[in-house]
């Protein structure tokens, strides 16, 4: 349990990179006289994630919403916030090598797929989608990972196979050695490298405007002991995301960082959905349940 100030000003460590909604925030132009802000995680966010979910590292920072989702799974003590920090489309992610021959996306049942974890966020909205749109059955599929998931406690299925150390995905799809990979990042520079859904932003704008809704990747969390012993420093957190949100974030379309809980109830229901189905979680959480009686209420 970690002990906090019972009153004034805190400071906390945070894990948090810099995006558009958080940027004004980071760079001071957004201040609070109730919370400091120590932002002390690596340069990459999400190399923060595994230490947050496992040792309790930071005091607050943003959170892959799959890694959320396991970490109320398996007790860990984090509070969330309504507040999205990133989101984007997914349909760009999954990319297959077109030397082994034409893939459209029911043709990868029965293939073997590349990614970095098989809990990872974007893995996941990937699958789902895929599933949803184009009747994949994922679990047909073998991912073959280079890493195990945030949270010690989660075992891969069985149409998961772990690659030996040192193996690199993007690798392994250009040289044919995987017939596709889920990659982070954009396409590789290689002729032998192609999205699996053609014209993948385009499609992902259409879907997300079917939708109503862009993919959660991050929100903000805190420790859970912040949460219960200063419901004034969560408000205070809110309140300091969302006027450096709209210092950085353009009005006009879907929003692509939703902040509070009924403009990302759709989101958060479908990424459920998506982790129960592929066993990511072992049941279905209700939208509420995610946070507690403060954080619920902010808008």
């Amino acid at each position: 349990m970690t002990d906090y100030p019972a009153a004034g000003p805190v400071t906390l460590a945070t894990n948090l990179a810099d995006y558009p909604v958080t940027r004004a925030l980071k760079s001071g132009a957004v201040k609070s006289e109730l919370v400091n802000f120590d932002f002390c995680g690596p340069k990459i966010a999400n190399q923060g994630f595994k230490p947050m979910v496992r040792e309790g590292k930071f005091d607050a920072g943003e959170l892959a919403i799959v890694t959320f989702l396991q970490a109320k799974v398996y007790g860990k003590p984090l509070t969330l916030l309504p507040a999205v920090v990133m989101a984007r489309g997914q349909h760009h992610t999954i990319n297959y090598n077109v030397a082994r021959g034409p893939l459209a996306p029911k043709d990868i049942e029965g293939k073997r797929f590349g990614s970095r974890s098989y809990s990872v966020t974007t893995g996941v909205w990937v699958r789902g989608i895929l599933k949803d749109e184009y009747g994949v059955d994922s679990s047909k599929v073998t991912w073959c990972t280079t890493d195990d998931g945030h949270l010690a406690e989660y075992q891969d299925p069985a149409n998961v196979e772990r690659l030996p150390a040192g193996s690199n995905v993007e690798k392994m799809l250009i040289e044919g050695e995987l017939d596709g990979a889920i990659l982070g990042g954009d396409l590789p520079d290689e002729p032998r490298v192609a999205h699996l859904i053609p014209e993948p932003q385009k499609v992902a704008e259409a879907w997300s405007k079917k939708h109503g809704m862009v993919p959660i990747n991050h929100l903000f969390v805190v420790r859970s002991d912040l949460a219960r012993q200063r419901p004034d420093v969560v408000r205070e957190i809110f309140r300091v995301l969302k006027e450096s949100k709209a210092q950085g974030v353009l009005s006009g379309g879907i929003d692509p960082v939703p902040f509070g809980v009924e403009n990302n109830r759709k989101a958060l229901e479908t990424i459920i959905r998506y982790s129960y189905e592929q066993k990511i979680i072992p049941r279905l959480f209700t939208v509420d349940e995610l946070f507690d009686d403060v954080t619920r209420d902010l808008v």
